[in-house]
């Protein structure tokens, strides 16, 4: 008969020894523990993180253990389910097995390649920035094509200001004074004008 209990205290012992910094027990019965993962320093000396929670059941390791991540460093939402999945997936292939170590290297595998992704997705990034602002660059050059409709509402909207300039230019200078008539056009509006010499010459 298996004894559970002795192949989880052996395997808690052994988990402390491989993982001092970052082994932590939580509680005794049922067995809760923690170990924090943290992946291999990336190219800019980024690193991504997780704190995983395991929990014994009675029967393990002939029953999976639960388990849950408990915080996160650096991971959007994929990469928490990827991580999820991938505890699942080994598991269920380790029952059988005291799997913790197993777990654990999974999940230091898995950061280690969404570092390298993150360096892959921050170019993608980049090369799509680059393409964006070229694609503005072209269109600001390119403009508008003009078409017969484009036009004609462009003029009309031309004309439109054209005039309101013209108008506003000849109420500034009515303002100004400038719109003094000349003797000829005086002369040309008020008829009193003409006899007005020779009223002058009669007298």
């Amino acid at each position: 008969m298996t004894d559970y209990s002795e192949e989880q205290r052996n395997e808690l012992e052994a988990l402390e020894s491989i993982y001092p910094d970052s082994f932590t027990v939580l509680s005794e019965k049922p067995t809760t523990f923690t170990i924090t993962v943290t992946s291999e320093a990336g190219e800019n000396d980024e690193t991504v993180q997780t704190t995983l929670k395991f929990t014994y059941r009675e029967k393990y390791p002939d029953e999976t253990p639960l388990y849950e991540i408990v915080s996160q460093e650096n991971l959007d939402d994929n990469d928490v389910m990827d991580i999820i999945k991938l505890l699942e997936q080994q598991a269920e292939e380790n029952l059988g097995m005291v799997m913790i170590f197993t777990l654990v290297s999974a999940v230091q595998e898995k950061l280690n390649e969404i570092v390298d992704q993150i360096k892959t997705r921050r170019e993608e990034e980049k090369k799509q920035k680059e393409r964006e602002a070229e694609e503005e660059e072209k269109q600001r050059f390119h403009g508008t094509p003009v078409t017969i409709e484009n036009f004609l509402s462009w003029k009309a909207k031309f004309d439109a200001e054209l005039l309101e300039i013209k108008r506003k230019k000849m109420k500034e200078e009515e303002q100004a004074g400038k719109n003094k008539l000349s003797g000829k056009q005086l002369f040309e509006m008020d008829h009193n004008l003409d006899t007005s010499d020779i009223q002058f010459l009669e007298e």
